[in-house]
């Protein structure tokens, strides 16, 4: 017997009550990868119940072990005055819980408030103005889809995204929608700023010259990549984002204020509470390689809720947009005998491509880390 199903757009979708052991999953994804409206689209149908394909387990929800205790606090920095004290503060961030807040980091509120609210009109616009820039092309000036993992990951998580490679390689501004074109470019100009001053922050705190890591190209490549979380009509049943680590340098994301973004620390989830005119850094896989295990890229994810739409952009520091030969690995002036390399030299472009193989959830770190025998 047929599954049951309910049709969104044209095309049907099973609904997570109704799956059973007829239900295939590649077809769903298929089907609602067809719409190319997103879970927007989903949304504006009028659904009551997710979809199968947004089904997650309760073990992978984990809702039962959120912190509840006070004295977890993510660190807000103020960058009016940067002082040693600054620079003892994103060591001590960076190496116990890997996300910090930034606050007077120079980027004024009605910039903010401008980029937040371009992400919402780009998604709320009508489903075919948003079609011409659906795509998985990863070469394309504007990607948007929703899932950039959805045929291979084991959850579809709730959102949609538009991502744009800002830098090193400006795409010809006309190539941009014209609903979020002028943001989008002024934005990334001041998000680069402040991952200029953060790397030399870094590198202070790693005890190296205040150019190293920019020296090194940490800071030559950044994509936007704006997510939009729609309300879920059973938040309790799905995830906005799953569990991940970031595969780049470091993350420089803007969040608004419903929040819903939550870190692991000490096998709890502990939530980064909005902060105005606040901006989120979190250290990546590729930061943690190069500092020898020094820096955390910790596990994160985002809650699906019934309130909404939630929106963020983050500003991803990464080489991948201009693929090259150099290696990265653990930074020389870290070693020493007692503390020896525990990572082997790989490019970008090699450590983005495992990362997209394995898909959200899976560490890259453990696939670049030496065996005994190497080290």
């Amino acid at each position: 017997m047929a599954v049951a199903a309910s049709t969104v757009n044209g095309f049907s979708l099973t609904p997570v009550s109704k799956a059973d052991e007829n239900y295939h999953r590649p077809t769903d994804l298929k089907a609602f990868d067809d719409t190319k409206a997103g879970v927007k689209g989903l949304v504006d149908a009028g659904i009551t119940e997710i979809p199968r394909i947004f089904y997650s387990p309760p073990e992978n929800l984990n809702s039962d072990d959120v912190s509840s205790e006070t004295q977890i606090h993510i660190p807000v920095i103020d960058l009016d005055h940067i002082d040693k004290s600054t620079v003892d503060r994103v060591r001590e961030a960076s190496e116990k819980l890997g996300f910090f807040q930034l606050i007077n980091h120079g980027i004024p509120v009605d910039v903010l408030e401008e980029m937040k609210d371009a992400v919402r009109r780009f998604n709320e616009q009508e489903t075919e103005s948003k079609k011409q820039y659906y795509t998985r092309d990863l070469t394309m000036p504007l990607i948007y889809n929703s899932n950039f993992d959805l045929y291979s990951a084991a959850t579809t998580n709730w959102r949609d995204t538009f991502g744009y490679i800002s830098a090193p390689n400006l795409h010809n501004p006309a190539s941009l929608p014209e609903i979020c074109r002028d943001i989008l470019v002024d934005y990334s100009k001041r998000v680069m700023e402040v991952g200029k001053l953060l790397f030399e922050l870094l590198s202070e705190a790693l005890g190296l010259n205040p150019n190293y890591l920019n020296d090194i190209d940490c800071n030559e490549g950044l994509a936007l990549v704006c997510h939009y979380y729609p309300p879920c009509p059973q938040p309790n049943l799905a995830i906005g984002t799953s569990e991940h680590t970031d595969n780049d340098f470091i993350t420089v994301l803007l969040q608004d204020h419903i929040g819903g973004l939550q870190i692991r620390y000490e096998n709890k989830w502990v939530d980064v509470p909005p902060v105005a005119g606040a901006l989120v850094v979190n250290i990546g896989d590729l930061m943690q390689l190069i500092t020898n295990d020094k820096f955390k890229s910790v596990k994160h994810r985002v809650v699906a809720n019934k309130e909404g739409p939630r929106v963020s952009v983050a500003g991803v520091f990464s080489t991948l947009s201009f693929p090259t030969s150099k290696l990265y690995g653990p930074i020389k002036e870290l070693l020493s005998e007692d503390n020896p390399a525990i990572y082997r030299e790989t490019t970008v472009r090699d450590f983005s491509i495992q990362f997209r193989s394995v898909g959200l959830g899976t560490s890259t770190l453990q696939h670049f880390k030496l065996s005994e025998a190497d080290a």
